[in-house]
């Protein structure tokens, strides 16, 4: 009963506004299980993401019928969720929930567990079986008797992958981004750059700061001296070196996940930093290797709601067609979007505010010139 009022409470507020075809459904949390559902809501709302995954499920219905794993399950679910004959309603992630606890110990028992460590298993996760299965499809057929004796004859250095492409999941495409290294030998002054691949940045805070200014921090110039020296190559020997970590491919989907928790050593145990961090609509990145300033709009926030690590509650801001909602496990509500400053955290060290912005979506903005 409760739930159909909150429903229609939604579509009163939206009324004649009501995006053609969207749909906003709570989920049952399963004890526990807020740290799953509001990433799930960000991600459903991460409108690639979504597209993508129901294009796989009608793709793909027999291998979704068939063995299930996590993609088919996430499949199953986004798509149950799109098909509902009503806008607005609640979901139970059962089959879901349950796949996530049968694949990884983690997320097995009712304790509070951590929304960004389920998002980074979960993209990692889907990646491995899409390559997989990208994989399988490249295999040459069994009865191919002339692969079969080249299987079995002395394999060459290509046939172990040396020369094999990386494969690019559709997951890749929306999250993945490049990151380079640069050190610089201060003796010989050559550059060594080193790229690695990443999903989401995790960012280190300070009080009263802002996205930018921490995005800053992440890219400025460290000096390696007395134990930190660098082994430069061309010098052969240790010298002091400079360091420092730009953006060489920004990613479609930008995911930035503030450090809130932080281990304190005196304490011998992680410190929740409510501390105040500004976090913008609208995002400028500037920190790339050629200096080109991106754009970046607002999606979605995973909030932590709780003063401590190890207790709390989850839940997620979401802006869709231009209307910011709020998702609380099984509560959808509409908010305002001057709402969303509310989440930045706390300008003083004790204050009762204990909701934070966490885990930051941003989508790329094509400028039409």
């Amino acid at each position: 009963m409760l739930m159909g009022a909150a429903g229609s409470k939604l579509e009163k507020a939206l009324g004649d506004q009501f995006p053609e075809g969207e749909r906003y459904f709570g989920l049952e949390n399963f004890g526990n299980t807020c740290y799953c559902n509001s990433v799930l809501q960000a991600l459903y709302f991460c409108v690639p993401f979504r597209e993508q995954l129901l294009e796989y499920y009608a793709n793909n219905k027999s291998a979704v019928e068939g063995e299930e794993n996590l993609l088919t399950c996430l499949a199953d679910l986004f798509t149950q969720i799109s098909s509902q004959k009503k806008k607005t309603g609640v979901i139970a992630p059962k089959r879901f929930v349950q796949r996530v606890k049968k694949q990884n110990e983690l997320f097995r028992s009712y304790m509070h567990q951590d929304a960004h460590e389920f998002l980074n298993f979960l993209l990692n996760e889907l990646v491995d079986i899409l390559e997989k299965e990208a994989n399988a499809a490249k295999a040459p057929s069994p009865d191919n008797s002339a692969s079969n004796k080249i299987a079995n004859g002395p394999t060459k250095p290509q046939a172990n992958g040396f020369h094999k492409e990386p494969i690019v999941t559709w997951v890749h495409k929306c999250f993945q981004g490049i990151l380079t290294n640069e050190t610089k030998c201060l003796r010989c002054e050559t550059v060594t750059a080193r790229d690695e691949t990443f999903f989401d940045l995790s960012l280190d805070i300070e009080q009263n700061s802002s996205i930018t200014s921490c995005l800053k921090n992440f890219s400025s110039t460290e000096t390696l001296n007395a134990e930190d020296k660098f082994f430069c190559d061309k010098c052969c020997s240790l010298q002091e070196a400079q360091k420092r970590m730009k953006i060489k491919k920004p990613p479609s989907i930008l995911v930035i996940h503030l450090k809130r928790f932080k281990y304190i050593e005196q304490l011998g145990r992680y410190k929740k930093l409510a501390y105040r961090v500004v976090f913008p609509l609208e995002l400028k990145l500037t920190n790339t290797t050629d200096n080109s300033d991106l754009e970046y709009s607002l999606f979605a926030v995973v909030v932590h709601v709780g003063s401590g690590p190890n207790h709390g509650h989850y839940i997620s801001l979401v802006k869709s067609h231009n209307h910011w909602l709020f998702f609380d496990d099984e509560n959808v509500e509409m908010i305002d979007e001057s709402a969303v400053q509310t989440f930045f955290g706390s300008a003083q060290e004790y204050s009762s505010n204990t909701d934070h912005g966490y885990i930051l979506f941003y989508e790329s903005i094509v400028r039409k010139s």
